[in-house]
């Protein structure tokens, strides 16, 4: 974590919806301007998972739009009105520490583990335009926001900006810095990255969204701040503003005038049961607080690492888990607890979005193990696929072999469908999902 030509739905059961013309129009006054991961640490507020089964949508509070990730195209020419940036009020200032707009903006915490760069601090880094950006590597709506955080550092870490990512984790294995290590190389990030373990730098910018970001001027005074995807070419206008308010010279780099892909409106025109599904977590930590529950099954709150064997109702709300076999309720995530041979543990899941992505951890020393996958009882087919499942045969499937972000599915249109997803490995956890809603997937 703004419509599309329809499509006829490839061999599925799945239901498309289309709205007029007035309806999507009035759904944009809906739409935030851009999409953000998880909100906070803490659980968003969601519905009490149904007590009795029920073919009719569950109420649920609305995901953010997600979709593949989008390749910025850059501006071979600056157009004449590029070359002079814009002006850039000066700022009224707050007299305050913190991350609203005139703040002076807080220090990175102390003793924290830096990647890509030798420790750095705010005070240092006077003179300088200073980008953070709040992220987790598992987050879908960061991973999306990359390849304009790789242009802007390619395009103005010469005329004076600096980015720094504030990698603030949403889940336990995502604070060994290995994995971000990893992370950083498959994203291919060249700038600074410091660990926020503990939310220290989080909460001194009294932040709340993954992504986030504050732009800082040379003076160390936070200028602009935008939270989730979206209004790249916005951000962009004002780093170069802030630029040449340094006195730096940015009229010869060219400005990338795309603002980033576009949610299809369908995902929130509609009423409950066509909405698309929240984002859904696995463990207890979250579905044992009132403000979280994502498993429908009630004997799943009786307490935390509890082993059980569960039997799926069939009937399936939208935005809830349902569980069959044995898992255990973990404090992150929901565990299969036995070693199977026939896939014949599952989880079962009905949705409302056009790609869905896991989030799984592979712990070191492990084999990978495969996750299979059906969409309204059948595999998956090469129109439905996601980037990491594999098909093979009457099978679909992914491997686990990493810590990390798993893309399933990738739908030609928006819809809904039932999805499984079993594993004959102890190994496999489901940590979250996530649902997207982009008009232009490829």
């Amino acid at each position: 974590m703004i419509p599309t030509p329809q499509r006829p739905s490839v061999g599925r059961n799945r239901t498309p919806w289309t709205r007029t013309a007035a309806a999507i129009a009035a759904a944009a006054g809906l739409l935030l301007a851009a999409a953000a991961c998880g909100g906070t640490p803490e659980p968003t507020p969601t519905p009490e998972p149904p007590t009795q089964t029920s073919t009719t949508a569950a109420p649920r509070a609305a995901s953010t739009p997600t979709g593949p990730t989008a390749t910025p195209t850059v501006t071979p020419t600056p157009d004449p009105a590029d070359r002079v940036p814009p002006t850039i009020a000066a700022p009224s200032l707050s007299g305050r520490r913190g991350g609203e707009v005139g703040d002076s903006a807080p220090e990175f915490a102390k003793d924290s583990n830096w990647l890509n760069s030798e420790p750095l601090t705010i005070a240092g880094l006077r003179g300088q335009v200073v980008l953070i950006d709040f992220w987790t590597y598992t987050c879908i709506n960061c991973i999306r926001t990359m390849p304009f955080l790789r242009e802007w550092q390619e395009k103005y870490a010469e005329a004076g900006l600096v980015i720094v990512g504030v990698h603030s984790p949403e889940f336990e294995f995502e604070k060994v810095a290995a994995n971000v290590e990893q992370a950083i190389a498959e994203f291919m990030l060249g700038y600074p990255v410091v660990q926020d373990n503990d939310f220290l730098t989080w909460r001194s910018y009294n932040n709340r969204f993954w992504p986030a970001k504050y732009l800082i001027d040379a003076e160390g005074v936070v200028r602009y701040t935008h939270f989730g995807e979206g209004a790249y070419d916005q951000t962009e206008l004002k780093i170069r503003g802030l630029l040449a308010e340094a006195g730096r010279d940015v009229s010869a780099i060219p400005v990338n005038h795309d603002r980033g892909p576009v949610a299809d409106l369908r995902a929130y025109s509609g009423g409950q049961e066509t909405r698309i599904t929240r984002e859904i977590y696995g463990g207890w930590q979250r579905n044992s607080n009132p403000r979280g529950r994502y498993i429908a099954h009630p004997g799943y709150y009786e307490g935390p690492f509890l082993s059980q064997l569960y039997t799926d109702p069939g009937d399936h709300a939208n935005g809830f888990l349902y569980l069959q076999g044995e898992w255990t309720a973990d404090v992150d995530a929901i565990t299969h607890a036995r070693t199977t041979r026939n896939y014949e543990d599952y989880l079962a899941l009905r949705f409302s979005a056009r790609s869905v992505n896991v989030v799984i951890d592979f712990a070191e020393g492990t084999d990978p193990f495969e996750v299979q996958v059906t969409l309204d009882g059948g595999p998956l087919n090469a129109e439905d696929a996601g980037r990491d499942v594999v098909i093979e045969g009457t099978r679909s499937y992914f491997i686990v072999d990493g810590p990390r972000l798993y893309e399933v599915v990738s739908l030609l249109e928006y819809g809904d469908g039932e999805l499984t997803f079993s594993s004959n490995s102890k190994d496999f956890g489901l940590f979250a999902l996530t649902f997207g809603a982009y008009a232009d997937i490829p």
